[in-house]
């Protein structure tokens, strides 16, 4: 079926202008004018906005914890993406330390087969051992696996030392892999934990003293020196502090190609919430911490000026009971991780465009057409123009609305981002030429997501 999307204002490419788009079948056959008579159906686009379907660079569903699963599998958490506008999710494999890569790729492609949008997948390295090079070429080979992540925190669980990710560095070096690092300091997180549960400081709202700005700062600062040394690009994922902007801003002054992820929560929610109830703090326990005006202000005008180049979520809600359990005598055993992929164009849209910080052509950058670059799906992806895929999202500016559990589709209970009132929701969302979403109502079935393989990204800076 040709659908014509007639009538809005097309934003994509850093341009904004008035215009129709002609999908057919599940690509984009035409671009700009195009008469209604080339279609078999129109959709009404007058007063919005029409721009390619959102892409979250991370998310974690069914992340298996030592406190449990996360509440969201696969097709719940892809359908709450795509009834916020989002059409392409990228989440992770995080295979144990003694398990081959190839391995657990395999597993997490399995899972990811119900996701009811396209998704593809980063491969995490949680240790360095004889070989690894190899288990990662074959990963890129065989699965277009482009990306790597590695953590600099949870050294007793998944992080690696500082000897460990120079060795992946090297190798991402040779296999041109686009390294993700979690920067945070991890001998300092456990240090500081261990403190504050011997002094009875164990309730949640002790979670942010266990990593304070500067654990993100010095993680971010090193990370980014070993990655000069090795002469490879690194994308910092959820970015939450005046210090590691500074610390970005100064290496891209430099001539180095870091790129920093940054998340709505850091850049909305404040830290003061940690101060209520244990279960009410144990919400909003994740992994870096919220933190205070300070630094919410550092990262939106590092997002207005461009150092921050794409917004994740880093989705990856936990039931209540899970959260709740040890909320008041054990911190560290609270799942880290709240929801977010509903509601990510929604939330930069109120407070981004909507509140005069930035413009509708640098919201489409963030959300969709960077990642798409940096992770090797444009211009299939994260574009309006001729043979790309019909991913677009028809975005109704005027209409305003309140976050609801009662309303998302999203897992996990309760939502951080409960009562806030948004500007900004999609009128209809199309997903590879099946519009999925339509005025809030969303048919999108299990298994209808595509794993995207891919040959490379713009990881310039």
């Amino acid at each position: 079926m040709r659908t014509l999307v007639r009538g809005g204002t097309l934003v994509s490419d850093g341009r904004c202008r008035a215009g129709d788009v002609l999908v057919d079948g599940g690509t984009i056959a035409a671009v700009d004018c195009v008469a209604p008579s080339a279609a078999d159906q129109v959709l009404d686009a007058s007063g919005c906005l029409v721009f390619p379907g959102g892409i979250d660079p991370h998310v974690h569903l069914e992340l298996e914890t030592g406190a449990g699963r996360s509440a969201d599998d696969f097709l719940s958490g892809t359908r709450a993406a795509l009834a916020g506008g989002t059409t392409t999710v990228i989440d992770f494999v995080t295979p144990g330390r003694d398990q081959p890569l190839a391995a657990a790729l395999a597993a997490r492609r399995q899972a990811a087969r119900r996701a009811a949008c396209d998704h593809l997948l980063h491969m995490s390295v949680t240790t360095w051992r004889d070989g690894m090079e190899a288990e990662l070429e074959s990963c890129r080979r065989d699965a277009g696996i482009v990306s790597v992540k590695a953590y600099l925190a949870y050294r007793e669980t998944i992080g690696v030392s500082d000897r460990e990710f120079l060795s992946l560095l090297d190798a991402a070096r040779r296999l041109r892999l686009l390294t993700l690092v979690h920067a945070e300091s991890g001998d300092m997180v456990g240090y500081l934990q261990r403190r504050l549960l011997a002094e009875g400081r164990r309730s949640a709202a002790h979670h942010p003293d266990s990593r304070p700005p500067e654990v993100e700062g010095d993680a971010a600062r090193r990370a980014l020196l070993m990655a000069r040394l090795a002469g490879v690009p690194l994308y910092i994922v959820h970015v939450s502090t005046q210090q590691a902007i500074e610390a970005v801003a100064a290496a891209r002054r430099a001539g180095q190609a870091a790129i920093a992820e940054t998340c709505p929560q850091y850049l909305l929610l404040d830290e003061a919430l940690y101060r209520g109830d244990p279960q009410a703090a144990a919400a909003a326990v994740m992994s870096p911490p919220l933190r205070s005006a300070e630094h919410r202000q550092a990262l939106w005008q590092a997002l207005a000026e461009g150092t921050v180049q794409a917004l994740g979520t880093d989705h990856c809600p936990f039931d209540r009971e899970a959260k709740d359990l040890h909320a008041g005598d054990d911190f560290t055993r609270i799942p880290g991780g709240s929801g977010g992929v509903e509601y990510r164009l929604s939330l930069l849209y109120t407070y981004g465009v909507a509140a005069g910080r930035i413009t509708p052509a640098r919201f489409v950058d963030l959300v969709s057409t960077r990642p798409a670059k940096l992770f090797g799906l444009y211009p299939r992806k994260g574009t309006l123009r001729p043979g790309s895929d019909a991913d677009l999202v028809i975005w109704d500016p005027e209409r305003r609305w309140v976050v609801r559990e009662a309303d998302q589709h999203q897992r996990g209970g309760s939502t951080l981002y409960e009562g806030l009132e948004l500007q900004g929701a999609p009128r209809a969302v199309i997903s590879r030429g099946e519009t999925v979403c339509r005025e809030g109502r969303l048919e999108a079935e299990a298994g209808r997501g595509r794993w995207l393989g891919r040959d490379g990204g713009d990881h310039g800076r």
